[in-house]
């Protein structure tokens, strides 16, 4: 069989596709092919943009790891199986009163495909999350069974908060979760400049912030959201009309634009001067999950680089300029967010707050052109690719910019010594 991700940017035709059932399974597996010199590469839901999850040799499915395993209500700590989608993870900790600390806007992926590439959401009081990894139990690269917590093996957690599936398959995750909460969302259009220009402020000065930008116009999108006690009554149209609204405009509609504009390049301006008006959406306070994230039904591919914060308005401004000099036609819109520092050994928010800026196409246009150009421009703000968006960088490339690289390299010696779950990805850009 042809394995493609979502974004219709990678396939691969494994040698084989197996489906374990546990750790045991798993074990087994990855034992067997050990010993045959065969590699192995457990998948997801194949959201990743980039090659990280693409499988030459054995693919592992996931599908059955699902559900939530284990609650502890005083350290208010949830383990769920590694394949668990997270549009799954709100309904199956509500009724503990938890929910997850923060999300991105997309919720198909599984947790184990999210910790390994660095899923974030945004806000400069939270991570990734990957970051509120507490324990975790993998399968490594000899077939053995390893748990990871602050009192086995703690030194691993840093590597195995975002392992791009190099260090092993991951079983189970334990997160440390929130009380449950609701979100106030506020969408606003605003002008382009005065978001820019305030950028530090807005980003520290809600829970969390984020916003998007139409190219061609002065204006941005402005997303903020305030988190609220988990009775706080509900605002705007209830979650069924919200959703079918936001199917027909974000979806239906987004599609049909995207792909007259592919077909016909010339009407992407109107397209994006439409877009930059009528995409908010109304204020809305629901269940954090249902607030956090988006459907998004229609295919694209996206580069993403996280950036010292303070780098954000001379980035854009330089990506906008490009942009414009190059007369390029785009109805994607770029995303701008922030997120808190972490101690994950591969993040691109390892040691610093960081700003993402995240460029993205329809996924019917070659976005190579573009894409080679923004990615300059990241790097001279010292930019650090997302593992699960397309990028050039190399290992060579990367080690100045991520100093716990060879820590990571150190680690992945030790638990894959092999090089059992290697791939074309990894052996580019971990060496």
């Amino acid at each position: 069989m042809t394995w493609r991700n979502w974004g219709r940017s990678q396939r691969a035709t494994p040698t084989a596709v197996l489906a374990p059932a546990d750790a045991d399974e798993i074990a087994g597996i990855v034992r067997s092919a050990h010993e045959r010199g065969e590699r192995v590469k457990a998948v997801g839901a194949g959201h990743s943009f980039s090659a990280v999850a693409v499988a030459p040799g054995i693919q592992l499915d996931l599908a059955s790891l699902t559900g939530l395993l284990a609650i502890d209500a005083t350290t208010r700590e949830a383990t769920f199986a590694a394949g668990t989608p997270l549009h799954a993870v709100g309904d199956l900790l509500a009724p503990h009163g938890l929910a997850l600390e923060s999300m991105g806007d997309i919720d198909r992926q599984t947790i184990a495909g999210a910790v390994a590439t660095g899923t974030h959401g945004t806000g400069l009081a939270f991570g990734s999350i990957g970051s509120t990894i507490t324990a975790a139990t993998l399968v490594t690269g000899t077939g053995d069974v390893l748990r990871v917590s602050a009192t086995e093996h703690p030194d691993l957690l840093p590597a195995v908060r975002l392992g791009v599936g190099a260090l092993g398959v991951l079983v189970d995750v334990t997160l440390r979760c929130a009380p449950a909460f609701t979100l106030h969302a506020v969408e606003r259009v605003e002008p382009l400049d005065a978001v820019l220009d305030a950028w530090r402020e807005r980003a520290g000065g809600a829970d969390h912030v984020e916003w998007y930008w139409f190219h061609g116009t002065d204006a941005a999108i402005t997303m903020t959201r305030t988190r609220g006690p988990a009775d706080a009554p509900p605002i705007g149209p209830g979650r069924i009309r919200r959703l079918a609204e936001r199917e027909l405009l974000a979806n239906g509609a987004w599609a049909a634009l995207c792909g007259a504009a592919s077909a016909v390049p010339a009407l992407a301006p109107s397209i994006a001067r439409a877009a930059s008006t009528q995409f908010a959406g109304p204020e809305v306070r629901d269940r954090s999950d249902r607030v956090f994230v988006a459907p998004r039904r229609v295919r694209f591919r996206e580069m993403e680089y996280g950036m010292p914060l303070d780098a954000v308005p001379s980035a854009f401004r330089a990506m906008r300029a490009l942009v414009e000099r190059r007369g390029w036609r785009i109805t994607f819109p770029v995303e701008v967010r922030a997120v808190a520092a972490d101690d994950a050994l591969l993040s691109t928010a390892h040691g610093r707050e960081t700003g993402y800026v995240a460029v993205h196409r329809y996924w019917r246009e070659d976005p190579r052109a573009h894409f080679a150009e923004v990615e300059r421009i990241m790097l001279d703000h010292d930019g650090r690719p997302h593992w699960g968006k397309l990028h050039t960088q190399t290992a060579a490339d990367l080690e100045p910019r991520l100093p716990t690289l060879a820590d990571f390299r150190a680690v992945r010696d030790r638990l894959d010594p092999d090089r059992t779950f290697d791939n074309p990805y990894l052996r580019r850009t971990i060496g």
